[in-house]
C-alpha cells in the first residue's frame, strides 16, 4: 500500500524522466530478507514503513537509533502518502517541489552550475554519463576502423591513469585488455565479419562506467530544454578533468589523444573540424600540464564565443544557461586583471593566467575528486547494505545510485534488495577467482 506513495515521489528526483534528477536519492531496503537483519538492526528499524533522512554517506558507514541525540540521520515521522512526504522534504530544503512538476518545466528552479561552485560536486556523475555515451555512439555508428583504432587506445589509456571516476578507469581497462579480442590490428573485415565482432561486444554487455550507466539522464549539465547541455557539457567537463590531473611529461601526448579522439569520435561534423582547426593552430609542443589546461580553457572559451553568436542570431540557446565567458567574476575574482565590452556587447578580459590554472586545478581536479571519494567512493564500503538494489530495481523503484543533496532511506517489505545482494556478491566472487586463474 506504501510502494505507490513512495514511488510518486521518487520519480520526481531519479530516472530518466524526473523533473528534478539528483536532489534526492531514495532507497529501498527489504528488512524481512534475513540478510539485511544486521543493516536493519544498525539503524534500529521496528516498524513498517520506517523511513531515514540524511547524507548518502552516513548511511554506508554507520549507526543510529532515536535516542542518539546529535546525529546527521532524521528519522521522517511524517511520510505515509506521497504528499505527506513531499510536505516533509519541501520543508527540510527549503523547496517547493510537487508531485505534478514536470521534466524541463520548471527552469527556474535549475541549479545555476556556471556561477555556484558546489554544483561541481554533481559533475562526476554526468562525466560517466558522456563517458560511457561516447564508447555508446562509437559502437553504434561503427567508428572503430583501421585508421582510427590506435587513437581509441591513446585515448583510453589516458581514461585508466586519470579518468575521475574510478570504476569508469577499471572500465576502461577492462576494455582495453579485451581490445584485440573486438577489434584486431587488421580490420581489413568483410561486413559480415565487422557485425559478428559488433555483437560479440553487446554479447560481452560491457559498459565502460558500470552497468548502471548511462543512466539516461543529466544532473550538473542538465538543460532547461532536452536539446540543450547534456553530452557536449559532459565530455568538456571530462576533458578538462583530464587534463588538470596529467603529470607535466604527459601533456604533448595526452593533447594529442585529445585532439585525435574528438577528429575521429565526435560525431557532429562541424564541431569536429572547428576543434580540429584549433588543435592544428599549436605550432609549440606542450611542456607541462599547466600550458595544456589552460589551453583547453582558452578553446573552450573561444567555442563559447562563437556559438554565443550563433545561438542569438538562430535563438538556440538556452535561456536558462546562455553561453559565457568562463568562469565568471563571481566564482574566480582573481582571474580577472580588468575587464570591458566591446560596442557590439561583446566581454573582453585581460586575463590573469596564474591565478586562473590553480582555480581549474581545484575546480576541474580536487573538487570533482574528492567529492566523489566523499561520496560514492565511501558508499562502496556499504554497497552490499544499501546501495546494491538501486541501479538493478531502478526500473521499478525509479531510483537510482546519485548521492547528491540529501538521501532518504525507505524500508519496505514489498522489497527485492536480499536477492539483489547476494546475486552481487556472488559475482564479485566470480569475478576475483576468474583474474586469480587468469
Amino acid at each position: 500500500n506504501y510502494k505507490p506513495h513512495y514511488e510518486k515521489v521518487a520519480k520526481l528526483f531519479n530516472g530518466p524522466n524526473a523533473a528534478h534528477p539528483g536532489r534526492i536519492l531514495m532507497a529501498r531496503v527489504d528488512c524481512a530478507s534475513k540478510v539485511n537483519v544486521d543493516l536493519c538492526s544498525r539503524f534500529s528499524v521496528d516498524h513498517y514503513p520506517f523511513l531515514l533522512w540524511g547524507p548518502p554517506p552516513k548511511f554506508a558507514n554507520t549507526k543510529w537509533d532515536r535516542k542518539q541525540e546529535k546525529s546527521d540521520i532524521k528519522l521522517i515521522d511524517d511520510g505515509r502518502t506521497a504528499e505527506r512526504l513531499l510536505m516533509w522534504i519541501n520543508k527540510q530544503l527549503e523547496s517547493s517541489f510537487t508531485l505534478d512538476d514536470k521534466k524541463y518545466e520548471n527552469e527556474n528552479m535549475l541549479p545555476n552550475s556556471t556561477s555556484d561552485p558546489k554544483q561541481v560536486v554533481q559533475a562526476i556523475y554526468d562525466v560517466e554519463e558522456a563517458t560511457a555515451h561516447a564508447l555508446q555512439i562509437i559502437l553504434e555508428h561503427k567508428m572503430i576502423k583501421a585508421d582510427t583504432r590506435d587513437s581509441l587506445i591513446r585515448f583510453l589509456q589516458i581514461l585508466v591513469a586519470h579518468h575521475p571516476s574510478k570504476r569508469c578507469r577499471r572500465g576502461s581497462a577492462e576494455l582495453l585488455i579485451n581490445f584485440d579480442d573486438h577489434w584486431p590490428s587488421n580490420l581489413s573485415l568483410s561486413s559480415q565479419d565487422s557485425s559478428k565482432l559488433l555483437e560479440s561486444v553487446a554479447a560481452d554487455n560491457h559498459k565502460i562506467c558500470g552497468k548502471e550507466v548511462p543512466r539516461g539522464y543529466w544532473i550538473f549539465c542538465r538543460g532547461s530544454k532536452s536539446e540543450t547541455r547534456g553530452f557536449s557539457c559532459g565530455l568538456w567537463v571530462l576533458l578538462h578533468s583530464l587534463t588538470v590531473q596529467i603529470g607535466d611529461g604527459e601533456s604533448q601526448s595526452t593533447f594529442t589523444s585529445i585532439c585525435d579522439f574528438i577528429h575521429n569520435f565526435f560525431i557532429c561534423e562541424e564541431c569536429r573540424k572547428h576543434f580540429y582547426d584549433m588543435c592544428s593552430s599549436v605550432s609549440v609542443p606542450f611542456k607541462s600540464a599547466r600550458d595544456l589546461s589552460l589551453w583547453l580553457w582558452s578553446t573552450h572559451n573561444k567555442v563559447n564565443e562563437r556559438l554565443m553568436k550563433e545561438e542569438k542570431d538562430m535563438g538556440t540557446g538556452d535561456p536558462s544557461f546562455p553561453k559565457a565567458i568562463w568562469p565568471p567574476k563571481a566564482l574566480c575574482p582573481s582571474c580577472y586583471r580588468s575587464s570591458s565590452r566591446t560596442s557590439d556587447g561583446a566581454l573582453q578580459v585581460d586575463w590573469n593566467e596564474d591565478e586562473v590554472f590553480p582555480f581549474l586545478v581545484n575546480y576541474y581536479g580536487k573538487t570533482l575528486v574528492s567529492s566523489y571519494k566523499e561520496t560514492y567512493m565511501e558508499s562502496l564500503q556499504g554497497r552490499t547494505q544499501v546501495g546494491a538494489a538501486l541501479a538493478d530495481d531502478a526500473s521499478s523503484s525509479h531510483a537510482a545510485r546519485v548521492p547528491i543533496g540529501a538521501a532518504l532511506g525507505v524500508a519496505a517489505a514489498s522489497c527485492t534488495f536480499g536477492a539483489l545482494a547476494c546475486f552481487w556478491r556472488t559475482q564479485q566472487k566470480n569475478r576475483k577467482q576468474r583474474k586469480n586463474w587468469n
